[in-house]
């Protein structure tokens, strides 16, 4: 039972970064990308401390090392996609990224010797091709955003692999708490450092940016944090990979986008992947079993 209510939670953290793509198109008319990362980390350092202050006075070492470990993978995969942004197409972006859902698996293999699940792996695989049906326009050749980008999902694949690791001996919220504080002052490091200081307020701008800071950082990465104590990391890894078919369905319902015959069949094969890894096919092999017997 805990194993879907924490699926169902990194589902709704996929629906909130999903209509977090529009809200970021429209922040960046306003604000610097770096100056996005470091406000919306610090609203959420600030909401989260501020509702959990009482929790805070108990807070341990080991969670705070643990904490500042995931909120420094957090802000280098964030900057690696924006940085990354500047030189490759937004499709081939979000594509790149998502490629994280293959390397979970892998970091366990190969850093821990945990066995891979073969379902789990062949529904990592199909969530990558459901992807890249849904957001990959058609170009050749790989240049430097793509190789930055590609360092973003490796970063994104240790968040999402160390998060649950984690959370198996800390406080989901404070751990919470602490990368969102690790991701905050590396931001505000970066914004002094590049010399973006000056912030133009309008209320666009500014309500686009609080909507990240609310929902796609603190409800979010709080959800996330506490449902991946339930759920393993590679099923988390291919739930979380849905992010692109929600940001399709916002794109279609609030930017008026065109839903095309290849959105479809992306949405459908990232579909197919989820019930893939959670089911293993047990439904077919006892259907050929029975039918042999």
């Amino acid at each position: 039972m805990r194993k879907y209510i924490g699926e169902l939670g990194l589902t709704i953290v996929a629906i909130i970064w999903g209509s977090g793509f529009v809200a970021s198109a429209v922040a960046l008319d306003h604000f610097t990308p770096y100056q996005i990362l470091a406000i919306r980390f610090l609203i959420g350092v600030i909401l989260l401390g501020l509702v959990f202050f009482k929790k805070l006075k108990h807070i341990k070492k080991s969670t705070i090392i643990k904490g500042s470990v995931i909120g420094i993978f957090l802000y280098l995969a964030f900057a690696l996609q924006t940085v990354g942004l500047v030189y490759t197409t937004p499709s081939k972006n979000a594509f790149l990224t998502a490629v994280n859902v293959v390397i979970v698996p892998l970091i366990a293999f190969f850093i821990y010797k945990r066995k891979m699940d073969k379902y789990e792996l062949m529904g990592a695989l199909m969530a990558i091709i459901g992807v890249g049906v849904l957001s990959l326009k058609l170009s050749v050749g790989v240049n430097f955003g793509d190789f930055l980008t590609l360092l973003c999902a490796v970063g994104f694949a240790f968040h999402i692999f160390y998060t649950a690791q984690f959370v198996k001996d800390e406080d989901p919220v404070l751990l919470t708490v602490i990368q969102m504080a690790a991701a905050t002052v590396l931001g505000f490091i970066v914004v002094l450092f590049k010399g973006e200081t000056h912030f133009a307020a309008s209320f666009e701008g500014v309500s686009a940016v609080l909507y990240l800071g609310v929902f796609s950082t603190t409800i979010a990465f709080l959800l996330q944090t506490v449902a991946q104590k339930f759920v393993s990391e590679t099923n988390a890894a291919i739930i979380l990979s849905t992010e692109a078919f929600w940001g399709m369905v916002f794109s279609v319902i609030i930017l008026s986008e065109v839903l095309t015959f290849k959105m479809i069949i992306g949405a459908i094969l990232i579909l197919v992947a989820i019930i893939i890894s959670e089911t293993k096919l047990k439904f077919i092999r006892k259907k050929s079993y029975k039918e042999a017997v």
